[in-house]
């Protein structure tokens, strides 16, 4: 996963008050488009559940409200825990001041877990003619959200004459999903909430300090998707390693380098569509440098010294397997803790 692709082988809190106009501007919206949204108006807010239409409506009107650089405009609790790239910030601050818009439907993909209340968002935006990559949890308590996780992985332009490394050659503009991720799983092929998350983490087992270790069960055509481009699965790729599927890339340990995956999250599981959104922290020591592949290939890292990636991580399962990874993932310093607390 994650930056490893990069790695080159031989192949106090601050929370956000909503305000009495905030809380006033929510309440006078058109029922019509509430309708349309999925949110209940009025007592019945408070009192019925919120399905997967109501949380994509209720993520909807987030994202039209960051757009807006105008958090009254959506629908917030009286208190809320906002994050951007793993720093708890003033809502408003952050992206909600540079934000200049967001891109084309075609790059929105929205997913859900009504038992949980919580909904997710993967998709790019723009900063002043900077775009990035872009995932965003939310969570909603009696149709009003009262925790927004983010992260953002802007892409500068390029110095004159510099060219993209090799695994990141697409930029946001040219963000496709995998189409599998928006498809609901026929009923009798559906996989528990709790086998969900042990399939996912077993992912991460799988990547961390890699051996050849398989401790998941993968689809021979796993894909994965790292901000927007493919680093597995794909015959075609210009960039080799990305030519075979997720499980082959394992089996080799190419990434014994990824000393750990730690401060695990599994915040969202959407059952229908066979989704599980993750958290997690993925260290580089940069104590290994040369090794040797599981066939014994000479292998180098582009690790040198001490690094995390932090990372928002969809896995898509059918039949049980992992079939689909996307992940949206940024640098922080090394061995950075989380703000977000997690049951591992």
């Amino acid at each position: 996963m994650v930056g490893w692709l990069a790695a080159a082988v031989l192949l106090g809190s601050p929370v956000w008050a909503a305000t009495a106009y905030g809380k006033e501007a929510l309440a006078h919206g058109s029922s019509n488009r509430a309708a349309s949204e999925g949110i209940p108006s009025g007592d019945a807010r408070a009192s019925e559940h919120c399905t997967r239409e109501c949380l994509e409506g209720i993520a909807r009107k987030y994202l039209d409200a960051l757009v807006q650089r105008n958090p009254s405009a959506a629908p917030l609790a009286e208190h809320v825990k906002f994050t951007e790239n793993n720093v708890e910030l003033r809502l408003g601050d952050g992206l909600w001041g540079t934000i200049t818009g967001k891109g084309p439907p075609s790059t929105e993909l929205l997913f859900a877990d009504p038992e949980q209340g919580q909904v997710g968002f993967f998709g790019i935006v723009d900063e002043h003619g900077v775009p990035g990559y872009i995932g965003v949890r939310l969570k909603v308590e009696d149709r009003k959200i009262s925790e927004i996780e983010t992260v953002i992985n802007r892409i500068p332009p390029l110095p004159p004459g510099a060219a993209p490394p090799p695994f990141a050659t697409k930029t946001p503009k040219d963000l496709q999903h995998f189409a599998a991720m928006g498809e609901a799983a026929p009923a009798g092929q559906r996989v528990s909430r709790g086998r969900l998350i042990d399939i996912a983490n077993g992912y991460f087992s799988t990547l961390q300090q890699n051996d050849g270790q398989l401790f998941t069960p993968f689809a021979d055509d796993c894909s994965r998707l790292e901000n927007g481009n493919i680093t597995a699965g794909d015959p075609n790729s210009s960039y080799v390693p990305a030519r075979i599927s997720c499980a082959e890339q394992f089996k080799r340990g190419a990434y014994r380098f990824d000393s750990e995956l730690r401060a695990r999250g599994f915040m969202l599981v959407d059952v229908e569509r066979q989704l599980v959104l993750t958290r997690g922290f993925l260290d580089h020591n940069g104590a290994l440098t040369d090794f040797k592949l599981t066939d014994g290939t000479p292998a180098v890292s582009s690790f040198k010294t001490p690094s995390t990636l932090s990372l928002l991580e969809l896995f898509k399962i059918r039949d049980g397997k992992i079939y689909r990874v996307e992940t949206v993932y940024i640098n922080v310093p090394y061995h950075m803790p989380p703000v977000w607390k997690n049951e591992e």
